[in-house]
């Protein structure tokens, strides 16, 4: 039996049985680090009330994001306990004011592309030049060097992580990918963690899978293979 039941797909999941020992702040955070990477969160509504406890609200900006959600997050343990998740059987309120503007914005960014290109094709008649003539500095720029690469093996180092960050919100993320051993975070530096996988095929996998991925919209994660 399917739990979204006759519920129509849309941007809003629901989440219940999730763990009632968990404080809200922590709990907002962990759902937005593992449901980010299936789409943008417009918003997350946990809520500590007597009838409203483990439960929690998703918003995704895209009913493919959330239907992805659902599907591959089902019974997911999350806190030691399997997550049932459904779609919400209203539309959010955010949703409802996200259209309402959708026209507006539309119009709004229409207009500023065509002033965009209408400069940038009066710009690119004379070009940009450097005092003597040639191309100026900025177009002479070519890519920034390549970081400096550490040999492939099982343990990755994450760095550029939000303070909040807890070893379980990794955990919920690295765990989702074969050979998983365990995360180890530093207390005294904050924003870093070592993870361990088995192999460093495994660790390879995972890091590609989640290079660049935002714990905080603010914090793309930095992987890279530790040094030995």
């Amino acid at each position: 039996m399917k739990l979204t039941g006759d519920i129509p797909p849309n941007q809003t999941i629901y989440i219940k049985n999730l763990n009632e020992k968990v404080k809200k702040e922590e709990l907002k955070r962990s759902l937005y680090c593992l449901f980010s990477q299936y789409g943008r969160i417009v918003d997350i509504v946990a809520l500590k009330t007597a009838k409203l406890r483990g439960q929690a609200w998703v918003v995704f900006s895209e009913v493919t994001a959330a239907s992805s959600a659902v599907r591959q997050m089902q019974n997911f343990p999350f806190y030691d306990k399997p997550m049932r998740i459904q779609y919400a059987k209203t539309k959010s309120d955010c949703i409802i004011r996200a259209n309402k503007a959708y026209e507006k914005k539309d119009d709004e960014k229409a207009d500023k592309k065509k002033h965009t290109e209408e400069a940038h094709q009066t710009g690119a008649a004379n070009g940009p030049r450097g005092a003597n003539g040639g191309p100026s500095a900025a177009a002479r720029q070519g890519k920034p060097g390549s970081q400096e690469t550490t040999e492939p093996n099982n343990i990755l180092f994450i760095q550029n992580l939000p303070d909040e960050t807890t070893s379980m919100m990794l955990e919920l993320l690295f765990n989702q990918y074969p050979g998983f051993k365990e995360v180890r975070m530093i207390e005294a530096k904050p924003g870093i963690a070592f993870v361990e996988f088995e192999d460093d095929v495994q660790s390879s996998v995972a890091m590609q899978a989640l290079q660049g991925f935002k714990i905080s919209p603010q914090n793309p994660m930095a992987v890279t293979f530790a040094k030995k």
